[in-house]
């Protein structure tokens, strides 16, 4: 936390912030144009709100791409808003995520999220192939032999056997790299968004990234954006204790919208 006050503290860096928020998923070329900044400045700053976690950087060949993680700010209501007058602020900030949607452009930010857990890459990436596992953590089996161009289906676990979710595995690199299209409303014909798990090692624990691409709205958007933080914390409490969060954390989305 005292990471994230301090890199909060300098202007500049809460600008950078402010121009990833507005166009996400940025080169160090793009925002040093938009700030007017050398390379050397930027970086520096940029290396400090990554520290932080506040920044998450993708690689795209031989490009840097940087996006906002809300992990630490959601942090920070949670310790220190969510105990006051949290249903008023939410009404605000509601009104006032509306008002900023309806002056954005058409282009809809992708969306970024990253989690640091203690575990193998390779418990990783059966977590997230595995359909019994993911039963557990997300109440749906991901069920697909996870073989590039092989179909992939998001099975709603309580007996009913729907399918919520289809797709197409795009890449399969175990167990550090997987990459599938995502199709909520099978019967809308748009081109599909797709997600790609990115688990990087480090030790004894592993840095999972977690990207939402060319989604169509921004209705989309808020509801992943409430969605993946819940699946990927209850996916984490899975691999680091053994036991899922109880009450499940998407039950806690509806008991505070």
């Amino acid at each position: 936390m005292d990471a994230v006050f301090k890199a909060l503290a300098d202007p500049t860096r809460r600008l950078l912030l402010d121009r990833l928020r507005e166009q996400n998923g940025q080169t160090l070329r793009e925002l040093c144009e938009r700030l007017g900044m050398t390379r050397q400045s930027a970086t520096q700053h940029l290396d400090l709100l990554v520290q932080a976690n506040l920044v998450a950087v993708v690689r795209r060949g031989r490009e840097r791409l940087h996006y906002l993680n809300p992990v630490p700010i959601q942090e920070i209501e949670e310790r220190w808003i969510s105990e006051f007058d949290k249903p008023r602020l939410h009404l605000l900030s509601a009104i006032k995520t509306k008002a900023e949607e309806y002056a954005m452009s058409e282009q809809i930010p992708n969306y970024v999220y990253v989690t640091y857990i203690r575990a193998g890459a390779d418990q990783v990436w059966r977590a997230l192939t595995d359909a019994d596992l993911t039963t557990r953590y997300w109440g749906h089996a991901n069920i697909s032999d996870w073989q590039p161009g092989s179909p992939w289906e998001h099975r709603r676990a309580d007996g009913s056997g729907a399918v919520d979710v289809v797709g197409t595995v795009l890449e399969a690199e175990p167990p550090t790299r997987l990459v599938i299209t995502f199709e909520d409303s099978p019967h809308e014909q748009r081109e599909p968004s797709v997600v790609t798990f990115l688990v990087e090692p480090h030790q004894d624990i592993v840095r999972l990234t977690v990207t939402h691409e060319k989604l169509p709205n921004l209705a989309m958007l808020g509801g992943i954006s409430s969605g993946w933080p819940a699946v990927l914390a209850n996916l984490k409490s899975l691999l680091e204790t053994g036991e899922v969060l109880s009450p499940a954390p998407w039950e806690l989305i509806g008991a505070h919208s």
